[in-house]
């Protein structure tokens, strides 16, 4: 098997919680009675959740590579995604457990430690309220999120951040100065690292120029793009995917960037991305002009990362037959016969995507077999459906691409054909 995940993970975990677990000896003297624990959780909140979001802010850089030891882009967002959510119900319990403990003295005492003016405490209020103002549409406090909308307003986590640590440096009493300048400072540049390439150095030095010099439309509202480079070649793997920046003008979301998986061998000397109708973004890209520049950022991403003997299944949802595409593409180009039995779940044969393309090389496979799921005809996945054309799911290693209903539902099947989480590795389509 290929490297785990977890092991990257945990480390993350363990460095965001280790300045609590350093502040534990000088708050435990005052666990003897309600109000000094009150107190004591209210700065371990304070100093957890603090650390929590300096982490998932320096885990936001999308340095190419950065992301394999995750499990991938996607899985590493969501790690940022925790990290974030835990630091924000700390940061929210901070001041609130800090005012009940003050309420062992007086009522106008809780009061007055709630709704301090003392600048310090006014800087921490606004961190709060910026947190939560970026965090809501993370979330989906009100519906589902706009792409963009979401982009911009994260950009509110480097505000965070720099208030956050000017209320923690004027108030902070739990740590000895010494310790606490080393690890608000060292966890400080990691942040504004990360958040420095993510924003400046990716925006400007990051990216590579292409070109569109091909334009295939396999379905009505689907587009493969074919993209030659102005510069260096960009070196990927199959499965990966890319962020596009396209540079025209005259539609609504011509100039947003987006992740796009690569449908491409990695030894094609250009690169092909397939692009479904989704939203304003890739509705523009259906129409976007040959000869238009693009700017090219990645590669990301982890599909294919773990090696087995097993033979594997493979179950792709709509657009998610992009990165099995890729692995297609790239053992036809080299000759090379696969072990694989692929599962395309489509609506109908209208959206059956790259059918003779696929057929093809299937045909030429004699332990491989593709099956096609329709969802007019057969209704959504299941064990039954899976167990039926693939006998032998259990002994085999499985990757599944699709949208969240589908990845949902297979995982269910999957389970209930008795394969194991570990033998089953899934590419979410999330915001990014």
């Amino acid at each position: 098997m290929g490297h785990s995940p977890l092991i990257a993970h945990l480390a993350v975990w363990l460095l965001a919680l280790l300045p609590g677990l350093l502040a534990l000896p000088y708050v435990g003297g005052g666990l003897d009675n309600a109000q000094g624990g009150l107190n004591a959780l209210g700065r371990l909140a304070g100093i957890w959740g603090l650390a929590l979001l300096l982490m998932a802010a320096a885990l936001c850089c999308r340095v190419p590579g950065f992301d394999r030891p995750f499990g991938g882009l996607t899985k590493l967002w969501q790690l940022h995604h925790r990290l974030g959510a835990s630091a924000f119900l700390l940061l929210l319990a901070h001041p609130l457990l800090l005012a009940f403990s003050a309420t062992g003295t007086s009522l106008d005492a809780a009061v007055g430690t709630l709704l301090s003016t003392q600048p310090a405490s006014v800087w921490g209020w606004v961190a709060l309220l910026a947190l939560m103002a970026f965090m809501a549409p993370s979330f989906g406090f009100f519906g589902e999120p706009d792409y963009q909308r979401w982009k911009w307003l994260h950009r509110l986590s480097g505000v965070t951040v720099i208030l956050a640590l000017l209320h923690t440096g004027l108030l902070s009493r739990t740590l000895p100065g010494w310790l606490a300048w080393g690890l608000w400072t060292t966890l400080a540049l990691l942040a504004i690292a990360a958040l420095g390439y993510r924003w400046l150095y990716a925006r400007w030095r990051g990216r590579s120029p292409y070109r569109v010099t091909g334009i295939g439309h396999p379905a009505r509202d689907v587009v493969e793009l074919t993209l030659a480079p102005e510069q260096q070649h960009m070196g990927y793997r199959a499965g990966q995917f890319i962020y596009l920046t396209p540079e025209w003008g005259g539609h609504v979301g011509h100039d947003e960037e987006h992740p796009y998986t690569l449908s491409s061998a990695p030894d094609e000397p250009d690169l092909r991305v397939a692009i479904k109708d989704l939203g304003d973004a890739s509705h523009a890209m259906l129409s976007i002009p040959e000869g238009t520049q693009l700017w090219v950022e990645g590669p990301y991403g982890d599909f294919f990362s773990t090696v087995s003997a097993r033979p594997e299944l493979w179950i792709a949802g709509g657009i998610g037959i992009t990165p099995f595409l890729g692995r297609v593409r790239e053992a036809v180009r080299a000759g090379r016969s696969l072990r694989v039995h692929l599962i395309d779940c489509v609506q109908d044969e209208t959206r059956f995507l790259f059918a003779d393309e696929l057929k093809a090389a299937f045909e030429g496979w004699p332990d491989s077999q593709l099956s096609v799921h329709y969802f007019y005809r057969e209704g959504p996945l299941n064990q039954a459906f899976i167990q039926q054309v693939c006998p032998d799911v259990a002994d085999r290693a499985v990757f599944v691409c699709g949208p969240l209903p589908l990845l949902e539902r297979a995982r269910e099947a999957l389970s209930a054909c008795g394969v194991p989480a570990g033998r089953l590795v899934t590419e979410e389509f999330v915001l990014l």
